[in-house]
């Protein structure tokens, strides 16, 4: 579990992982489907990623260039963990509001 935290642990990693389960993405796109992470953060998160093996960064030769970021075989392998994720923080979200609103 410890290795599994140091490659996705973090604010925004399993944001842009679960993102990128529904295919390749532009680095604009991805800011925009993860509101609140600055265009630092995600160039590093998206850069460790990388390094882990998990997402590729595709560069094609036009001007301007173009950027498309993708899941590999090892990132694809992490969905079942990342809908597990979202269906426990979904469920507890709703548990908290009901909380809240009483």
């Amino acid at each position: 579990m410890a290795y599994t935290l140091h490659v996705i642990g973090g604010r925004w990693k399993a944001s842009i992982l679960y993102n990128l389960l529904e295919g390749r993405m532009r680095y604009n796109e991805l800011r925009r489907a993860i509101p609140g992470v600055s265009e630092r953060m995600l160039v590093a998160q998206l850069r460790e990623l990388e390094e882990h093996g998990l997402v590729k960064r595709n560069v094609f030769p036009e001007v301007p260039p173009r950027v498309e970021y993708e899941l590999t075989e090892l990132g694809k392998s992490t969905e079942a963990m990342l809908q597990c994720m979202s269906a426990w923080g979904n469920m507890h979200r709703q548990k908290e509001q009901v909380v809240a609103a009483q």
